[in-house]
């Protein structure tokens, strides 16, 4: 039982193989979410804030889901693919640097776990071990907390990113369709800012963060943000709202 546990840590215990890819794609999925809700709903409400005919209110819709989903997958893949080549390039010097001089990073990482607060002996028996089993690994660990077998990918971050995006802006879209004016600027508002107190939360359960502010500064974001679209197309508009 000990060496399981040892070797599995606790089941809700974040320290399993593959952690980087998971948080990296629900980290992707929930700022898309937000993303996509926000400025889909922005977009439809300040058009419906300007006209009541659908036809227009569907396209700039559309044009906001689709633009904002490419939007979002690029910046996304963009930025995942210069961490992920960062992390190449660390693995890379630190392989080069084992090969060139294997004593000096030996006692570097003896170093290091005596910075850690571990004797002498027990720093020296650890690093000796550790080195014996897998010198690298052991380095990027407790040298740059990298994991080699878990470099985060551009692809699952880029289409979490999309996807999740598109699931958000639906939200807004499907109600501002669907209701019937004059109720669905407002249901559209409260729907809105009810998906962003969840996404919100999730975020912060994500991050580790206060729950409560995380929400309240989402909501407070989102409903800014619509009042202002709103308050622009009705008064640039028909005043049809």
């Amino acid at each position: 039982m000990t060496e399981d546990r040892a070797t599995t840590g606790h089941p809700n215990e974040p320290h399993r193989p593959g952690l980087a890819q998971r948080l990296n794609g629900l980290r992707a999925g929930v700022l898309g979410a937000n993303d996509g809700i926000v400025s889909t709903a922005a977009v439809v409400v300040g058009v419906a804030g300007a006209t009541a005919e659908v036809g227009p209110v569907l396209l700039a819709g559309a044009a906001a889901l689709v633009g904002g989903a490419v939007s979002m997958a690029l910046g996304e893949y963009v930025s995942v693919s210069s961490q992920r080549d960062s992390e190449h390039a660390l693995i890379e010097k630190e392989r080069r640097e084992l090969a060139a001089d294997p004593e000096g990073e030996f006692a570097e990482l003896v170093g290091l776990y005596r910075a850690q607060g571990l004797s002498e002996q027990t720093a020296t028996a650890v690093a000796k071990e550790l080195t014996e089993s897998d010198a690298l690994a052991a380095h990027l660990s407790i040298e740059l907390n990298i994991d080699q077998s878990d470099v985060v990918s551009p692809w699952s971050a880029a289409i979490a990113s999309a996807v999740a995006f598109t699931i958000g802006a639906l939200l807004p879209l499907a109600t501002i369709l669907f209701v019937p004016h004059p109720a669905r600027i407002w249901l559209t508002f409260a729907s809105v800012l009810v998906a962003l107190a969840i996404t919100g939360y999730v975020a912060a359960w994500i991050g580790g963060a206060r729950r409560l502010r995380a929400v309240v500064r989402t909501v407070v974001g989102g409903a800014l943000a619509l009042g202002a679209t709103f308050l622009i197309g009705t008064l640039l508009g028909t005043g049809a709202a």
